[in-house]
């Protein structure tokens, strides 16, 4: 992970809506810091700068450095509420790592070679099933993201999870859970009015081979 990203956060004691509501008002974020077998901190985020870190994708999938007094921990976003219709955030929860426990992350999913597809130069389209997925690795083993390579996904064709290459440590939350959950992450198909083209010449040509040979389009004379 070539990025780094720290948080400055003050502690806050008034606690509760009405607390939080003012902390909003005045531009700050209200959040707590928790796990690691240690109390829950209830801390508070600069709500400008706050943003400013969330336009950089990496933000959501790093280990980020929480500063609060005179201390730092390590910690990751497990949860983030954002206002349904404003640019601001409302709350968000961190959740402290240790260097020798798994943690869980979800990490955004960077698709390679989409324009060079053997299916979409056949004239398919790419549909993205999944854009992100859920990771179980240790805090030095996290990715930024992870790639998946369409150089050689035909038409019709379908990447599942299984197909995505990880890095040593890492493993997709999704594929612990047995057989079954091995989703498609990505399909190439031709466009709905492209098929029925492709069907109506199909069609034509079939008629017109069969009236060569001087027989009924169904093969009946």
């Amino acid at each position: 992970m070539s990025e780094s990203f720290v948080i400055e956060a003050e502690p806050r004691t008034d606690l509760g809506k009405g607390a939080s509501r003012r902390l909003r008002r005045e531009g700050k974020v209200p959040a707590i810091v928790y796990g690691a077998g240690k109390e829950p901190v209830s801390i508070a985020l600069e709500q400008n700068v706050l943003l400013h870190q969330l336009e950089n994708e990496a933000f959501l999938s790093h280990i980020l450095t929480v500063k609060v007094g005179g201390s730092e921990e390590q910690a990751i976003v497990k949860d983030l509420q954002r206002h349904p219709s404003k640019p601001r955030v409302l709350h968000m929860d961190l959740l402290r790592v240790s260097a020798k426990e798994k943690i869980r992350v979800t990490v955004p999913l960077h698709f390679l070679n989409e324009d060079i597809a053997p299916g979409v130069k056949a004239g398919g389209l790419v549909a993205h099933s999944l854009t992100e997925v859920e990771v179980s690795c240790l805090p030095k083993d996290l990715p930024e993201f992870l790639e998946v390579d369409l150089a050689d996904v035909d038409l019709d064709g379908i990447l599942h999870l299984t197909d995505i290459k990880l890095p040593s440590g890492v493993e997709l939350v999704e594929l612990t859970h047995g057989e079954g959950h091995d989703l498609p992450v990505i399909s190439i198909h031709m466009p709905r009015a492209g098929k029925e083209i492709e069907e109506e010449e199909a069609g034509e040509v079939a008629e017109g081979e069969a009236a060569e040979k001087g027989e009924a389009p169904g093969g009946e004379d």
